[in-house]
């Protein structure tokens, strides 16, 4: 199973997207200034995913959002992600909100 995420930074509000096979330890990742793009802008949170067989499609859909530049799309996209139940527990989990 693959994932394309978007995280948000809980320091300047922007968003990252990305794609992995493994979100918590993804999300870990980021939030230790292992990755280079959002080193600077921790803490970030996990806001939605979606989930996919393969990993091409995975980079397919995180390349369709980046295009999106955060427009009104995005935000119909993001809302779609967190439609499903799975998506709201497991970002539930990861901020502690259990």
């Amino acid at each position: 199973m693959f994932y394309t995420y978007i995280l948000k930074s809980l320091k300047d509000g922007r968003r990252y997207i990305g794609h992995t096979n493994n979100i918590e330890i993804r999300l870990k990742f980021h939030n230790d200034g292992i990755n280079l793009s959002t080193k600077n802008r921790r803490s970030l949170e996990l806001i939605c995913f979606k989930c996919f067989s393969n990993r091409l499609e995975a980079i397919r859909y995180e390349f369709y959002l980046k295009r999106l530049k955060g427009g009104k799309q995005l935000e119909i996209e993001m809302n779609n992600m967190l439609d499903n139940a799975d998506v709201a527990q497991l970002a539930e989990r990861l901020h502690g909100k259990e």
